[in-house]
Formats: structure tokens, sequence, C-alpha cells
């Protein structure tokens, strides 16, 4: 499984983040070492014991994430976890454990105090190369259940080159686009690319157009009016950017860039767009309707087999405790060794009754995970689709750049537009 790890502060942040109602299941699985018994309460705790030290990133955060459609039960990320803890020195440390599943996945976050007591002082387990170290649990751990290894566990080079951080996230999230379509077209579009005319011929096939930005000098413009750095987006230096594409003063502001789209998208192509956005929005929202249904019916479900164990484990303990006898013969069983035997005896049924109890929720886990996962291909689907329509509407832009705009209004009222408007 792939292994992410930071060392961080912000504790506040992290919980909140962690508990966040945006995954279809959340689980507070384990509390170790803290007195607190949430996760807000747990990571003040350790901000507060940090504050004897200099340490200013007090917790060591990591999430587990198996690939996709794999399997996995809890005891293996229990597994992997205390073998993490083995390797980077953190073990006895307070601990959280936190699973999350969304869009058919089940993964992990554990997270682990890192101020420890060292020669009677407190100080911050320091993780020399902890990067490293996971990187190479992480392939021990695909070889030993036999998944296919990532291309970047293969060989370094291979690792993907569309990574983004949270301002393109948030970008393509506003447009409607994976982030990793859009770093795609980019890096493909400056592949191929040797001048800013180029460029801008590559770009303008995705409905994009080349500008003078005010402090990024190079950038793109959609017909949305989002803004792109050329740099970010192709994943090259900004120095690169400038030896290849000249000067950028001999490009249209942004603004400029924006009216021209404005001014040749004609109303027509523009219904176009808005039906097409409409009808996306549409899809979506009825397949997020699906998953929210049926994520309500199985927590349902959870939530009846927890309150059944909880009373199997009370029965358990009433069981356990009526086996101690009192009196004289309750002091003749501690003489003889009796009493140490029958606790060794509840405390092996405590044990059995709670692999049990964990065996049967992961079956329900599991099977549950299947079920979300058909909504998840089916999801994928819609993508695909509206990622068909989506090209097409591009190529409508991009002729709208180049075409004279009655020939367009000609093309945008032909029959054969209103086929991937799904009418």
């Amino acid at each position: 499984m792939i292994l992410k790890a930071s060392q961080r502060g912000g504790g506040r942040e992290l919980a909140a983040h962690l508990m966040k109602e945006e995954n279809e299941h959340i689980e507070l699985h384990e509390m170790r070492g803290f007195i607190a018994n949430d996760l807000q309460g747990a990571f003040d705790e350790a901000h507060a014991i940090s504050k004897a030290t200099k340490c200013k990133q007090y917790l060591f955060s990591l999430s587990l994430n198996p690939p996709a459609h794999e399997q996995v039960a809890t005891p293996a990320f229990i597994r992997v976890a205390d073998e993490v803890e083995k390797r980077l020195g953190l073990e006895g440390q307070p601990r959280a454990i936190v699973f999350h599943e969304k869009e058919g996945r089940r993964h992990a976050h554990v997270v682990w105090s890192r101020i420890g007591i060292e020669d009677d002082k407190l100080k911050a387990v320091n993780l020399p190369f902890y990067k490293r170290r996971l990187t190479e649990l992480s392939k021990e751990l695909y070889l030993e259940h036999g998944w296919k290894l990532p291309d970047g566990h293969r060989d370094p080079s291979l690792r993907d080159p569309t990574n983004f951080g949270l301002a393109e996230w948030q970008q393509a999230l506003r447009v409607g686009r994976d982030p990793r379509e859009i770093k795609q077209i980019f890096q493909s579009a400056w592949q191929h690319s040797d001048s800013a005319k180029a460029l801008n011929a590559a770009l303008s096939e995705h409905g994009f157009m080349l500008a003078k930005g005010d402090k990024r000098g190079f950038v793109a413009v959609d017909y949305r009016g989002e803004v792109y750095s050329i740099a970010r987006y192709a994943g090259v230096k900004t120095k690169e950017v400038k030896q290849r594409l000249g000067d950028p003063e001999k490009l249209p502001s942004v603004d400029e860039v924006k009216a021209t789209f404005k001014k040749r998208i004609t109303p027509n192509l523009n219904k176009l767009i808005k039906q097409q956005k409409q009808n996306h929005h549409t899809q979506k929202s009825i397949l997020q309707e699906k998953v929210f249904i049926l994520a309500k019916q199985q927590k349902l479900t959870r939530q009846s087999l927890a309150k059944r164990q909880q009373k199997e484990r009370e029965l358990i303990k009433h069981h356990n405790a009526a086996q101690t006898r009192k009196g004289l013969a309750g002091v003749w069983d501690f003489l003889s060794g009796k009493t140490t035997q029958r606790k060794k005896e509840a405390q092996f049924r405590e044990w059995q009754q709670a692999k049990e109890h964990q065996q049967q929720k992961d079956t329900i886990i599991l099977k549950q995970l299947n079920e979300r996962q058909q909504l998840q291909r089916e999801n994928k689907r819609m993508k695909v689709r509206q990622k068909e329509e989506l090209y097409r509407v591009n190529n409508l832009i991009n002729r709208a750049l180049t075409m004279d705009k009655n020939i367009l209004h000609k093309h945008c009222n032909h029959k054969t537009s209103k086929v991937f408007l799904g009418r």
C-alpha cells in the first residue's frame, strides 16, 4: 500500500480534517496513550506536552492507502502501523487510528505524538530518512500481497508527472475538470511545442489561450475566465518558459483574452456550454444521492452490529465475574492459584471474542465496500462520457476562435450538437 507521511503541528486542524463528514464512513478505531477519548482532545494533549520542548511539529501523521479495489481487512492495517513504529522508533508513543471510506475505497490515517521521554527529559522522537524507510516498506507490502507495483516503485523516473497541489485541485474543481487531466493537457502541449505560437495552437484545441500574466509571466486562460500558470501546470521552470516562448509582452493581457472569448463565443454556443454544465451537474447529483442513500443504509447495518456485539461483551464480562468465588472459597482459590488461572482464562475468552467481533465487522465492511465500488464504476463511466462531451465543446470553442461566426452558428444549430447533450 502507498504510505504517505509528514511531521506536523496544527493538531486541531488535523483532528477536524480527519473527522470531517465528507467521507461515506468514518471510524475512530484506536486511541492509545492519550487521556482524552476524542481526536481534538488527544492532539491538544500532545501540543501541551510539546510546550516543554522546542518541537513545533509534535505530530507524525501517516496515511495508508491500499490499491484500488483490493480488499484489506483491519488487522492488516494495524500490522502495517505496528511495523512503521518499529522502523521509525515510535514504539510506545501515543497514537490514534482513523479509518475513512470514500468512493468505494477504504484507507487509514495513523497519527503519533512525537514527544517522548529520553534520559528523564521530554524530547521529540527523531525521524531521520522516514520517507525512504516508508517507501521501502511500501514496496515490501506490494510484493508480499502480490499487488501490481506502481510505476514509481519500479523505477523512480516513472513517477506520476501529474502530481498537483491544493491550489491546482481547487481550481480544477471550480471548472469541473480533473486536475490530472488539466496537467496532462499542459504537459503534452509543452512537449510538442517549440514556440509561443505552437503552444497556443496546442492549448487552443482544449479551450485555452496564451496570455500575459501580471506576475506569472506566461499564463493560459480558459473560456470560463480561469487563469493557469504555464510553468506550474506544464511542470517546468519559469526560466525554461521564458527561453522557449520569448517576450510575454507580445501576448494579449488576461483581460484582452477574456474579451476575445466573450466576443467570439456566440450566444448559441454559450447556451450549449451552460446546458452541458447543467446536465453534468444533474448527472453527478443523481449519483451522489445514490451513494448517500447506500452509505446511510450501510451505517444502520453497522450500528446494529455494534449494539449486538456490545451486548455480547457485557454477557461475557458477567460470565467471567460469576466465576469468581467469594468468602473462604475465594481465599482458597487465591492461595491455590485458581484465581490467577481463571483470570487468564477470562482474558483469553475476551481476546477471542474481540477477534471474532473484528472479523464480523470486517466481513460487513468489505461487503459494503464492494457494493459502493459498483457505484464507483458507474461514476467512472459517467466521467468518461462527460470528458468526451467536454472535449467536443472545447473543439467548438477552438473553432469559435478561428472560424467565421456564421459558420459556427450553423454548426451549433445542427442536430448533431444535441447528441452529446443527451437530447
